[in-house]
């Protein structure tokens, strides 16, 4: 957690940055604010980002660091693949949350149906049974011996159309018997089926939730063997890996020309973010008081009136893609090859987002991840 004073100055430059979120600064420029604590900072590993602010170095002194000792380089490799994973599982748990919560709707709405069919095929049985007591009424002799028998033919013949009346309506009534019996039918192999796809998910969110906690016990636990002085070290590695990563994405040129303004929604989503910063990570969670990376960018959205998916991964499927060059403030960047990290763009080569476990939501460069793509809600 960064310190009081370090947080201060973080939600006052989110606040600037979000007044001016509809302009953009200078091509290759970063924006300028100031250094976390190097605990607030993340790992540009896959799943997270560097807390470290764009455009910024790693300290006065780190010009003069000594070179890290293999043994540091290999932890830090290590706990980048743990989080990764840990980000992977976090992404599937999130999936089959949401189809599970969909399954349990379409549950719940096949039982209704198949209650109301219930009743509605008691109604007919009901009525089916009162048109064949009214045919043993007649005795079930045909039109023409009724009409040789009777006293006033032409009462017959009058009741006669009544009578075929009565014949149509009851055989539309059989009709819909026999039609609401294979409603019945159909919803009863419609709930099973998603009954089945229910436990599916649910073995599934249990196996990713699993995962999830491995590989987060197992980096917790490597990061506890490192001494102070190791843990401080490896801070600083991993914010000047954060600080190169975005000097380089800069230095591309990639921001040179764009213009891009943000929409009125897509404003609306960078102030709900921004206004979250500092809040924990915590995988599967979408707020109000703790985030994952999709959480924090779902929610945000949501916010501006535009939901979005879930996970990071069916945003990069199912959202608008647009060029890099050409993003603008509330589009959403998502990073590595596998999607498994998603962030919120907020302007001038900084990004939004909620890192890994143990860190809380911070401002970051937008480079200082390896960028699959961006993807536009709103559209």
């Amino acid at each position: 957690m960064a310190s009081g004073t370090t947080r201060g100055g973080l939600i006052a430059a989110a606040v600037t940055v979000v007044c001016a979120v509809t302009v953009l600064a200078a091509p290759g420029m970063a924006w300028a604010g100031p250094n976390p604590a190097p605990s607030a900072s993340a790992t540009p590993a896959p799943g997270t980002a560097s807390g470290a602010t764009p455009g910024t170095t790693a300290g006065a002194g780190a010009g003069t660091t000594p070179a890290p000792s293999k043994d540091l380089q290999a932890v830090r490799t290590r706990l980048d693949t743990l989080y990764h994973d840990a980000a992977v599982a976090t992404d599937a748990y999130n999936a089959a949350e949401e189809a599970a919560k969909k399954q349990s709707a379409a549950l719940v709405e096949l039982a209704r149906k198949i209650v109301a069919g219930r009743e509605r095929l008691a109604e007919l049985k009901t009525r089916a049974g009162a048109a064949a007591a009214a045919q043993y009424r007649t005795g079930g002799l045909p039109d023409e011996a009724q009409l040789l028998l009777s006293d006033d033919p032409q009462e017959f013949l009058d009741g006669t159309g009544r009578v075929l009346q009565g014949q149509k309506a009851t055989k539309g009534l059989l009709a819909e018997l026999a039609q609401t019996q294979q409603d019945l039918e159909q919803y009863a192999e419609d709930a099973s089926a998603q009954w089945q796809k229910l436990e599916a998910n649910r073995k599934a969110k249990a196996k990713a939730q699993k995962r999830i906690e491995q590989q987060i016990a197992a980096a917790e636990e490597l990061e506890s063997q490192l001494e102070k002085q190791e843990k401080e070290r490896l801070a600083q590695l991993e914010e000047e890996a954060a600080r190169q990563a975005q000097t380089a994405w800069l230095d591309t040129g990639v921001l040179k020309g764009a213009q891009g303004k943000a929409t009125t929604q897509g404003a609306k989503a960078v102030r709900f973010a921004t206004a979250q910063l500092g809040k924990p990570y915590e995988w599967g969670a979408e707020g109000p008081r703790t985030f994952d990376c999709s959480g924090l960018t779902s929610q945000a959205w949501a916010n501006a009136g535009a939901p979005i998916p879930r996970t990071s991964q069916e945003q990069w499927k199912r959202l608008p893609h647009v060029a890099v060059a050409d993003m603008r403030p509330g589009d959403l960047i998502i990073y590595f090859e596998d999607a498994s990290h998603v962030a919120l763009y907020i302007g001038n080569g900084t990004i939004v987002h909620a890192p890994r476990p143990g860190r809380t939501v911070t401002l970051a460069g937008a480079g200082s991840m390896p960028i699959l793509g961006v993807v536009r809600p709103g559209a």
